[in-house]
């Protein structure tokens, strides 16, 4: 069913169809309250009656129809919901990965699995590195463990807040720990790894609310560039293998 106006207001309505949430169902299935911090966190103005009025339209009522106890539960919800953050740009976005792809390129070249990640912060790189466990016999090495430490050391902080981290592949475990411990305000990867990506794929270090830090996580920014790199890295090396 499509949402309307009411009870939608029609600036809310023009933003939720950009976004790609143009019915009851699109809304549903992000949800309510994430809806509202994304809305939020985009500068658009929000008051509470929004947010009572994006459960309405999810229910297909008007926002004067919800209860006291409605409301409450959903007060009680955005007060204990991680922050939400808009993706970046395009352009941005897509920038800094190549950047991330042309890192993750040196550790193919070194015989590492191609990864490459960049910190940002305030539109510039203050870190940068790619997988070297192999060469430097450390099982830590991997790309964005190497980024955060030389972030950390420029801008003299281990707390990375206001930074985001590109990185050409979903993180593992050890590395969405690293992130999340460093307050990063977002990860953007490429490709999705199937076998320990730490941000949906395998487990989700990112949306556990128990963990005291929440770093918003962005998938699929030149996914392809970065998956035909690395199947083209093990497929050389599948090849290169004695039989």
């Amino acid at each position: 069913m499509p949402l309307a106006c009411p009870p939608l207001p029609p600036k809310a309505l023009a933003w939720l169809h950009q976004q790609g949430i143009r019915t009851r169902e699109d809304l549903l299935r992000r949800g309510v309250v994430p809806t509202f911090l994304q809305f939020k966190a985009a500068g658009q103005p929000a008051s509470a009656r929004l947010l009572f009025a994006l459960e309405a339209a999810a229910r297909g009522v008007h926002w004067n129809q919800l209860s006291d106890e409605d409301r409450l539960r959903l007060k009680r919800a955005l007060a204990a919901h991680p922050p939400v953050r808009m993706p970046p740009g395009v352009e941005p976005g897509e920038r800094f990965m190549r950047h991330a792809l042309a890192l993750a390129a040196r550790a193919a070249a070194e015989g590492e699995v191609p990864v490459g990640a960049v910190v940002v912060c305030a539109g510039d790189i203050v870190g940068e590195g790619y997988n070297q466990p192999i060469g430097r016999a450390d099982p830590s090495a991997h790309a964005e463990l190497q980024a955060i430490r030389q972030a950390a050391a420029k801008l003299g902080n281990y707390r990375l807040a206001g930074c985001d981290l590109y990185v050409t592949l979903e993180p593992c475990p050890m590395c969405s720990g690293a992130i999340l411990h460093a307050r990063m305000d977002r990860v953007i990867y490429a490709a999705a790894d199937a076998k320990t990506g730490a941000a949906g794929s395998v487990v989700d270090l990112f949306a556990e609310r128990r963990l005291n830090a929440h770093t918003a996580c962005f998938g699929g920014v030149l996914a392809e560039e970065a998956g035909a790199m690395l199947s083209e890295f093990f497929r050389a090396r599948r090849a290169s293998a004695p039989t």
